[in-house]
């Protein structure tokens, strides 16, 4: 049977019955519209979230930390006669620094190698911040400012004064927002700090960071790598950590791997740091898809049941249609086209509606207190999840009309004629 026929009949029936079809319609619309909008916000959600730890966190990172030889000296003993075992407890380290050998020629070494996007040196320096009589544990991070920006997004955790005021203001801090808030000073104010040393500091605060983690905006402060290396009365050469960001993180294990063998520090990887983070993201999405393909389902259990009741009631329809000439398969096409057409006008809606409500998401005002870079609900308008809820809607719908269709097309329009 020629199509345009075939749709003309089908745009009739779906006329007859243009009330259930626009509810059927409209379950997918809704169903399209809530999997889009639900699954663009969960995706902006785990990408907030996961930002706020891996943003500043490098791909790897390398140090050097002290730790007690696995083999003492004593076990090296292999003189004549040597019958004794060993026993050794509360083994000390080395008296060692923990700061990278050569750090010079590993950060050019990695600056060379294509797949290392940046490297950031790191000095960290454990102080007390002093507040009259009482003292605050604190650490203080000596970064090259620039580096940091460029690779770590750095200036978007600033929430007071200018980062680029650690290069070009000497002796000068950006102070965490939760230890400003503990001794009361602001941008501008002085601040005195005693190193692990002894050694009263007196710092300039020329901005104020928050992480969106309050115990650690407690503690932690930055300052230039230079002014980190004079509390700590070190050289300028003095780095204890190379933070690397890699063009493709995937790399980031073996990698890890490979740099500590080569430069024979310890490093770790981002995937191994932050593994937890992974996980939560991980079950975050696989509940969204959950709930979004259920609703999708729904949707189609909706208008199967119609395309059902349409089958019912129009027996004699499919069987005079039948009588003068239509095959089974031509019945089955009719239905297919019935619910495909439910399917394409209720997921065109659904996919503009989605698309329109995840917007408006993102156009309502929040405003954590501990997220200042945030101001609007995160939302992700990723091109994946319109082409799933597209495709979805096609498959469901033409699976709900698929089996009525079957049904329809077993029809004998003998029987059905003679009942009536």
């Amino acid at each position: 049977m020629k199509l345009p026929l075939l749709y003309d009949v089908a745009l009739a029936l779906l006329l007859a019955r243009g009330r259930q079809s626009l509810v059927a319609a409209v379950g997918v619309t809704f169903s399209i519209t809530m999997f889009i909008a639900l699954l663009g916000f969960m995706a902006g959600l785990n990408q907030l979230l996961d930002g706020l730890a891996l943003n500043r966190t490098p791909h790897v990172r390398l140090y050097n930390e002290v730790q007690p030889a696995p083999q003492q000296p004593i076990d090296r003993y292999t003189g004549p006669g040597r019958r004794q075992h060993n026993f050794i407890r509360s083994i000390k380290p080395s008296n060692e620094l923990p700061r990278i050998h050569n750090v010079g020629a590993i950060i050019a070494a990695l600056r060379r190698d294509p797949r290392v996007r940046g490297v950031a040196p790191k000095t960290q320096a454990q102080v007390f911040y002093n507040v009259g009589t009482v003292n605050l544990t604190g650490t203080i991070s000596g970064i090259e400012v620039e580096q940091e920006d460029r690779l770590f997004a750095f200036g978007d955790y600033v929430v007071a004064g200018n980062p680029l005021s650690l290069k070009t203001v000497a002796n000068s801090i950006i102070l965490g927002k939760g230890a400003a808030d503990l001794m009361l000073v602001g941008v501008g104010d002085m601040v005195q700090i005693t190193t692990v040393k002894g050694s009263h500091v007196q710092l300039k605060v020329v901005g104020l960071f928050q992480s969106g983690v309050l115990e650690l905006d407690k503690v932690q402060s930055y300052t230039s790598l230079t002014t980190a290396q004079k509390l700590l009365g070190e050289a300028n050469n003095y780095v204890t950590d190379l933070q690397v960001k890699l063009y493709d993180f995937t790399q980031a294990p073996r990698l890890a791997k490979e740099y500590a063998q080569l430069y024979e520090v310890q490093a770790v990887d981002i995937q191994t740091a932050n593994a937890q983070f992974e996980t939560g993201s991980s079950v975050r999405t696989l509940i969204s898809y959950a709930v979004g393909i259920t609703l999708l389902v729904v949707a189609g259990f909706g208008i199967y049941n119609i395309l059902n009741m349409m089958i019912y009631e129009k027996m004699d329809t499919i069987a005079i249609l039948k009588a003068i000439g239509f095959t089974g398969a031509d019945v089955r096409r009719l239905f297919a086209a019935v619910a495909l057409a439910i399917g394409l006008s209720g997921g065109a809606a659904g996919l503009l509606c989605g698309f329109g409500l995840s917007a408006l998401i993102a156009q309502v005002p929040f405003h954590p207190a501990s997220l200042p870079s945030v101001h609007t609900y995160p939302v992700s308008f990723n091109l994946v999840f319109y082409v799933i809820g597209a495709v979805f809607a096609l498959i469901t719908t033409y699976l709900a009309g698929y089996f009525p269709a079957r049904k329809a097309s077993r029809v004998d329009p003998v029987d059905i004629i003679r009942g009536k």
